[in-house]
């Protein structure tokens, strides 16, 4: 269930399989070799077998059944929601596939601040040990909109200091799972294979999306507009939490991750936006949905 990245010291081997467009990425390696010694680069979740299994009433919307965002006819030129206090500070992974249930409770994060003025941390670990009875696996992978599922019919979710992370599936603990903080009422998929569909959403929340993140280049990125190689293999879950433009007119997805904040932009990335493809840079596109409140 894991999609290994290489290690630091394979992707040394070269630079020349280093390139990523304007983002700039990371060419100290020896130093990062020695600080990450004993850590994978990092350790994401093959989500694609999950995404192909899904039945096509899983990912498509009953006629008459249209998206939240869909007639919305104008969006802010950019959107940062960190600065609207609707992002909890970068988390950490860890060597735990489960970056489904960061990137879901990221985006739950993000609504519930929209909608009760609280920028709460909510807990991933209650995920990891609770949300096992259908798809989701804990650190073995999972999907965002089956977390989403979970957290509806478990009527709440709790905070991350109540259920704290610990990066391994471990048996829930259904007492601190009780103590709710966060409700949602159901999710939404937004129309795949359209940057204007996932616009209109992230104008209006954060929101999940999968992505292919098995390149060297996404791993070792570190700053600027992410243009680099990738497939859309879908294999990691993060979330959109903003769009811009930069001052010569590359346009950009920010995102957040949660390989921690030594990764990337302080662990984010810019990935660039309005690309050719319909299913976006890295699939960003194909994949995305939002929890409602």
């Amino acid at each position: 269930m894991f999609l290994e990245a290489f290690a630091f010291e394979e992707l040394c081997k070269g630079e020349g399989g280093l390139k990523g467009g304007e983002g700039r990425l990371r060419h100290t390696c020896e130093s990062n070799v020695n600080k990450r010694k004993r850590q994978r680069v990092a350790t994401i979740l093959d989500l694609s077998v999950h995404f192909r299994s899904l039945s096509s009433s899983n990912i498509c919307r009953l006629a008459g059944d249209p998206p939240m965002y869909e007639n919305v006819t104008a969006v802010p030129s950019s959107m940062d929601w960190r600065k609207k206090g609707a992002v909890t500070p970068i988390k950490d992974q860890g060597q735990c596939g489960c970056c489904w249930a960061f990137s879901a409770v990221a985006a739950v994060e993000g609504i519930t601040q929209l909608k009760t003025g609280k920028l709460v941390s909510l807990s991933e670990q209650e995920l990891v040990d609770c949300d096992t009875s259908g798809v989701d696996q804990g650190c073995e992978g999972g999907l965002m909109d089956n977390a989403f599922d979970f957290i509806v019919s478990n009527k709440g979710l709790t905070t991350e200091t109540n259920y704290p992370y610990k990066g391994v599936d471990a048996t829930c603990n259904s007492n601190e799972a009780s103590n709710h903080a966060a409700t949602i009422t159901g999710h939404e998929d937004v129309p795949a294979n359209s940057e204007s569909a996932l616009l209109k959403a992230v104008a209006g929340q954060p929101v999940s999306v999968a992505i292919d993140a098995s390149g060297s280049d996404f791993q070792f990125y570190s700053s600027g507009v992410f243009t680099g190689d990738c497939g859309t293999e879908l294999d990691h879950g993060v979330t959109a939490v903003g769009y811009g433009t930069t001052d010569d007119g590359t346009k950009y997805w920010l995102v957040k991750n949660s390989w921690g904040a030594s990764w990337g932009q302080e662990g984010y990335i810019m990935m660039q936006r309005g690309v050719e493809a319909k299913e976006g840079l890295c699939g960003i596109a194909m994949q995305a949905s939002y929890p409602t409140a």
